[in-house]
């Protein structure tokens, strides 16, 4: 086994580029929450662009190296050292046989993602490498990692070498403060005309329970909904809808006091109803969002959404062109 952890980290664990197909049967995405941080590290360590990678929230791991590796550490600014001694983020470096890799306090951003020339090997479950943590499967052993665990390596790419270096437009904009871009769902209109307006006007604060699943946010003022017969199958609270699909991104208020987002290891239907959606290309922010950190919601029309998914594509394609040999 070529990596051993010795301290796991707050939340670390295998995540790829997600498993999709699978969420008519209830099974989410899952993978690397901030996809354009998870594809940079792969890149410049060598890897396909779907390999697996450890991804780490807020404090991470301790890591040692059994054999000599490549590793690149892309996301969250925070301290990357190896015994010891500074590494740089964003850019590919030598780790010798017998160290260990730590990491600082993330001081902006809460995800980092260390990936590692050859790639974590874990078995594939539903054509994914990616933990998905309710459901106990995926990754290493279906769970966060623990202290002890060894992991294996895939074979490195003939290209891999260290000092790859990452330009400053493929980083995140990480910022306590971040604009996201909502279109309106489909029971938008449930909410009163001063709610709804106050949905986007409000400056909302990112709340302790932030984390795969979803993030909850608080500090705005409560959405009052329209009064109405609740139909057969809802429940009494306004926020009630009978059972409905949850898009990826889509935001639920329940008892309309918390909007709650729902990210990649999110249920893929339930009974609150959806106002609005965060488009796609803005999903990597929340990603990068501690607690305490604010947000403003962007309404936006499905011409800007398409536009700015086209516009997150044809970045990434240019990253993937530039550091791909």
């Amino acid at each position: 086994m070529a990596i051993e952890v010795i301290k796991p980290g707050l939340a670390s664990s295998v995540q790829d580029a997600g498993r999709p197909g699978f969420y008519h049967l209830g099974i989410p995405l899952s993978g690397a929450l901030d996809q354009q941080s998870y594809l940079l590290a792969n890149l410049l360590v060598g890897n396909a662009a779907d390999a697996a990678v450890i991804e780490c929230t807020l404090l991470g791991p301790e890591l040692r190296f059994h054999a000599p590796a490549v590793v690149a550490v892309t996301g969250a600014e925070a301290a990357v050292l190896v015994d010891g001694q500074d590494m740089p983020r964003n850019e590919s470096f030598a780790v010798p046989a017998g160290a260990r890799l730590g990491f600082g306090f993330m001081k902006l951003g809460a995800r980092c993602f260390i990936a590692v020339a050859g790639g974590i090997d874990v078995p594939r479950v539903l054509g994914s490498r990616s933990t998905y943590g309710l459901g106990a499967f995926g990754g290493f052993q279906g769970r966060r990692l623990l202290a002890g665990d060894r992991l294996s390596l895939g074979e490195r790419a003939a290209h891999a070498r260290a000092g790859r270096r990452a330009q400053a437009q493929w980083l995140p904009a990480l910022a306590k403060e971040v604009p996201l871009r909502v279109l309106p769902g489909l029971y938008f209109h449930r909410l009163q005309e001063a709610s709804a307006a106050g949905f986007f006007a409000d400056t909302w604060t990112v709340a302790s329970e932030a984390d795969r699943i979803g993030y909850r946010c608080k500090g705005g003022r409560p959405l009052q909904f329209h009064a109405r017969t609740p139909p057969f199958g809802a429940g009494a609270d306004p926020s009630n809808i009978v059972d409905a699909g949850y898009p990826y991104g889509s935001i639920q208020v329940p008892g309309g006091s918390e909007p709650i987002i729902l990210h990649r290891d999110a249920v893929s239907g339930g009974g609150y109803a959806m106002i609005g959606t965060v488009i796609s290309a803005d999903m990597d922010r929340i990603a990068q969002m501690q607690p305490n950190n604010q947000a403003r919601f962007v309404a936006v029309d499905m011409a800007q959404a398409l536009e700015a998914r086209a516009e997150r594509s044809r970045r990434l394609q240019q990253m993937r062109d530039a550091l791909t040999h």
